[in-house]
Parts: C-alpha cells; structure tokens; sequence
C-alpha cells in the first residue's frame, strides 16, 4: 500500500490571552502592556514560508486560528495575516477559516471587522452562563456578554459560529448544567462542543483541585445532555462535538481523519505526509513567544511517525468520529493493509465494540463508551 496525500489544513497560534484560567494546560500567556501584533504576524509568516516544502501542490481547504485568545490581535492584523497566507498557499474557493474568540469586552474589534477580514467561522469560548461558575472558571466575561457574543456573531454575517460549552464543573448541579444547555441552544449556534471538564497537568485546578461532581451526577448530566441537544436537531459526530446538518467543522474534520495541518506560530503542532518518500511527519514550533519572535528557524522539533505507529495513531484520531470507518481511508492515510489490524478488530467485534462489512468497521454504542479499551489491541 502506499499513502496518498491527504487535504491540508492550516493552524494558526496566537499565545496571549487577558488572563490564564486555571484549567488551561494551553500554550497561553497572559497579556502583560501592549502586544507585538505587527511582529508576530511577520514570524507567522517566515514560519509559513518555511514549511512551504510540505504542502506539494496543494490548496488549503481550512484554517484554524486559535489560541490563547485570537481576537486580541486587531482585525486588520488577522486580514494582513490571511492575505499573507492566501498569498503562500492558494485557498479552495469555500475554504473554512475559523477564529477563536472570547465574549469578553477587552478585544480590539467587533465581529463584524474579523468576518470583513476574512473570518468565516467563529468558535465563542463561553464555557458556562454562570457567574459563579465563571468566577471559578478565571473567565472574564459574563452571562450577558456571552449572550450579546452569540447574537453579534449571527448579525455579523458569518457562514456558522460555535459555541465552546463545559460541563462536570466545580459543584455544579445537574440543573445548573441543563440551564447552561438551555441558554445555549436557544442562540441558536449551529455548532456546539459540549465536554466535560478534565483536571490537566501543570495548571491551577491540578496543584488545587476544585471539588467536581461525583462519578453517577457527571452520568446524569451527560446522558440527559445528550438526549436534549438530540432533541433539538444537534447530530453529535464526534466525542464533543454537535452540529446542526451541513454545520460540521470540517477543521476538525480533518484533524480525526488523519488528514495533514500545517502549524504555525507559538508551540503549534503540525503533522504531513510525504508520499515520495513514504513519510508520515509531525512539526513542533518554538514554545515561548520571545524565543519564537527572535528565531531564525521556528521549528522546534521534527518527528517521523514510523510505519508500526501508523495503525494506532490513526486509530486514536478516526475514533473519535461517529461514522463508520472506510478501510480504504485506513490504507490510504496508514499507507499499510487494513489486514495489519484484522487480529485487533476481530477481537473488538468479539467484545461487541466493532461491527464489520467489506468496506467498512464502525463503532457500537458500547465501543464509544470503550473506546480505550478498543485502542489497547492495537498496543
């Protein structure tokens, strides 16, 4: 077998925001005096320009800019940073460009500039509609900002916009968690992540663990979460994440299918295949922003994904998606035989994790609440 190249993508990492929050393990710095926009945007740049080997022909079909908090960089520097791209890298004619924002009032610009600069999609990192949850939570905004950011996204024009929604929070109740849902969905977004909150190495929630719900409450929340976001015409095509029909991030699509992102800027991973020479790489980027804005050469660190490791690393990506799996998909992204994991899906089905056809495996329900165990018989 022998791989074939995959769509690309392009992540983009903006390191500041106005505070860290507690639960971030993100490549984030908060904001101290005035941020280097102009300068930044440069190394961004130079360190597109650099990877250019990697894209062989072909055109960008999204582009994810996240952070820390994007929207603190003015939109005009989003538009030079885009045009700068565009320029690199043609863009397919219905490329996806997304950008992380907060609902705080701190930000330099308006929705309206960002979609004007050539923002398709925003993601709203709102996380709850609590004040209390919110103070807990370092957010700097609150419910109604988180509101008015929904219904100024919708006014500005933008082909979709998600809402980032956390759950299993610091004593939260199971209806404070439904009321978050509730408020959520009648914005309308037609995209919604929904996951649950997870104590994370080398932050504050992890050296001061708040006091999270008991295993049968986070239960209780997720399954009737569920039921309701169902109900309103949310389909839930991956672990976190549900979008009304046609509203999908195709973004993230890409990253689950094992497909190729190109990452610039702070810490950004990226990951591409070289088909001539039979090459599977992932890229990482310079970490702290005073040693990224200084280099002269951004990456940090390049690494092959030898052929044994292909299997699992595309199984750990692709699982995460509810649809059936193509076993062609499985050849051409591994550049390997579905027969090298014929023993481990066997074994799956046996457990009733997997189904079967010529074509196709595909997840149980069972499976997704196994996933892991699934993932250990390719170990």
């Amino acid at each position: 077998m022998t791989l074939q190249l995959p769509p690309l993508s392009l992540y983009v990492h903006i390191p500041w925001c106005v505070q860290k929050c507690p639960y971030c393990d993100f490549n984030s710095h908060g904001q101290h005096g005035e941020l280097p926009q102009q300068e930044y945007v440069d190394a961004l740049l130079a360190d597109l320009q650099a990877d250019l080997g990697y894209v062989q022909g072909r055109n960008l079909h999204t582009i994810f800019i996240g952070g820390g908090t994007p929207s603190l960089f003015d939109a005009s520097q989003i538009k030079r940073l885009l045009e700068g791209v565009n320029a690199l890298i043609p863009f397919e004619n219905d490329i996806e460009i997304t950008m992380e924002a907060n609902p705080g009032t701190l930000e330099h610009d308006d929705f309206s500039a960002y979609r004007a600069a050539g923002v398709t999609r925003l993601s709203i990192g709102v996380q709850s509609f609590s004040k209390d949850k919110l103070n807990l939570l370092g957010r700097i905004h609150n419910e109604d900002e988180a509101k008015v950011a929904a219904k100024k996204a919708k006014q500005a024009d933008y082909l979709s916009f998600n809402l980032d929604l956390m759950h299993g929070l610091p004593n939260q109740s199971f209806a404070e968690a439904m009321h978050d849902i509730d408020t959520a969905t009648a914005l309308a977004p037609p995209h919604l992540s929904w996951y649950q909150l997870t104590i994370e190495p080398n932050t504050l929630f992890h050296s001061k663990p708040p006091q999270l719900p008991d295993d049968e409450n986070l239960w209780q929340i997720y399954e009737q979460g569920q039921k309701k976001l169902a109900d309103l015409g949310y389909e839930q095509y991956e672990i976190s994440a549900y979008a009304k029909p046609g509203f999908q991030c195709r973004h993230n699509l890409n990253y689950w299918q094992f497909g190729d992102y190109l990452g610039i800027g702070c810490g950004a991973h990226g990951k591409v295949t070289i088909v001539e020479q039979n090459r599977i790489v992932r890229t990482v980027k310079i970490k702290h922003p005073k040693g990224y804005l200084a280099a002269e050469n951004y990456t940090f660190e390049t690494t092959d994904v030898i052929e044994e490791d292909r299997p699992l690393e595309y199984l750990m990506n692709r699982l995460r998606l509810m649809t059936p799996i193509a076993k062609t998909e499985f050849e051409q992204r591994t550049g390997q035989s579905a027969d090298v994991v014929k023993l481990g899906m066997q074994k799956s089905i046996e457990r009733g994790l997997l189904t079967e056809t010529n074509t196709h495996w595909q997840l149980t329900p069972k499976g997704h609440m196994f996933v892991n165990d699934l993932l250990s018989q390719f170990i």
